[in-house]
């Protein structure tokens, strides 16, 4: 039986074995907590939730809320496909809106374009169907610099800001137990399908436990964010109102974005399109910047998003990266943006894996989602990591 403490030692516990609480307890109440929950629940385990906070403020409502499915690659795209039906049935279960919009991705110059057009063929109809400059004209964009487009009808959209509760919410009705305000300091594997979460608040029994902390793997888990070189990305992200008020269903990637999603980036001309922006507009490639966008239920649009990498970040945000988003995004609007909220999101990257999945002990797992795609990936990872007891 082992014991770990926040500065990383690992000691021995007296073993008693007292009675079992939950068949599961969860450390993290955000997206990639709130998966492993659901599917426990699904599966007819009780569940315990423990949340240092009082709601979910972290990644998982500063996102787009966009589920970006098919411009993932590997693992990625099975797990956002195997989520997507789980995204479907949670929001009728839970009641909160997903809308099967699909997302467009726009090419403004020949090597973008042929990215589409190869990931059209190798992807086929199914996930990818290219659209002429002409079937554009719903979009608010500057048609004029649009060559053409790829619609990808499988992604999905939700608002973050009402998924999250609402699962929350939701669980709560099916018997899972939530203890907010809860900071767990202790993890304690007691054998034999016992593990103790100790809290200011008392303990906190389960046979099995997932920790799933975002970017916060280090402050319990250190030598694991250590050998998975865990740092924290740091997004930039913009709310600004719609241009003369239109209506956006889908989400929307642009060049840039086919140099970040792994399904995009592995076509052949992506290699001419980062040529192009390394030689015509480097400042964007050095905040590492990706142009897209979605709209939320009333309207406002999530303009997104710069990215820097380190394991802890100074609390000064440089507003070049402001600048050259409302540069770029009034650019594809052909129309200047007025900002209506800023925010600084944050979630956990390696080099390693976009999956972190650690065994520190039989009966707890350490669960980060390293790569930015955790709206679009936790519901289908969870069931492999339960699997996994």
């Amino acid at each position: 039986m082992t014991s770990t403490h926040k500065d990383g030692t690992v000691v021995a516990v007296q073993q008693n074995n007292p009675p079992h609480t939950a068949d599961l307890v969860v450390v993290g109440a955000g997206i990639v907590g709130l998966a492993h929950a659901a599917d426990a629940v699904l599966r007819g385990m009780s569940v315990v939730i423990i949340e240092r906070d009082d709601q979910a403020v972290g990644a998982s409502i500063r996102n787009f809320g966009h589920i970006c499915i098919t411009a993932q690659a590997d693992a990625a795209l099975q797990y956002a496909l195997a989520g997507r039906d789980r995204w479907l049935t949670l929001g009728r279960k839970a009641g909160f809106g997903v809308e099967e919009c699909g997302t467009t991705v726009i090419a403004r110059s020949a090597d973008e374009l042929a990215v589409l057009e190869e990931f059209a063929s190798e992807r086929g109809a199914e996930q990818a169907t290219l659209l002429p400059r002409q079937g554009l004209e719903d979009l608010p964009f500057d048609l004029h610099q649009i060559l053409g487009a790829a619609h990808l009808p499988l992604d999905l959209r939700v608002d973050p800001r009402a998924a999250v509760p609402a699962i929350t919410a939701w669980l709560a009705t099916e018997g899972a137990t939530f203890h907010w305000n809860t900071t767990v300091g202790e993890i304690v594997d007691e054998g034999r399908g016992s593990v103790v979460a100790r809290t200011p608040r008392g303990d906190i029994r389960g046979r099995t436990l997932v920790h799933a902390t975002g970017h916060d793997v280090d402050r319990l888990y250190p030598q694991v964010a250590e050998e998975w070189q865990v740092e924290r990305c740091r997004l930039q992200m913009l709310e600004v109102a719609p241009p003369a008020g239109r209506r956006i269903d889908p989400a929307i990637l642009t060049g840039l974005s086919m140099l970040r999603y792994n399904g995009l980036s592995a076509m052949p001309s992506a290699t001419a399109v980062a040529q192009r922006f390394a030689a015509d507009a480097p400042e964007l490639l050095e905040v590492a910047m990706n142009l897209m966008l979605t709209q939320r239920p009333d309207g406002a649009i999530v303009l997104g998003d710069t990215h820097h990498h380190a394991r802890t970040h100074l609390p000064f945000d440089e507003e070049l990266d402001a600048q050259l988003l409302l540069r770029e995004g009034a650019r594809l609007f052909g129309a200047p943006l007025t900002v209506l909220r800023r925010w600084r999101g944050v979630y956990a990257t390696s080099p390693r894996t976009d999956f972190l999945v650690a065994a520190p002990s039989a009966d707890v797992r350490v669960v980060s989602i390293t790569s930015g795609i955790g709206m679009t990936t936790s519901l289908g990872l969870a069931p492999t990591v339960l699997d996994s007891f």
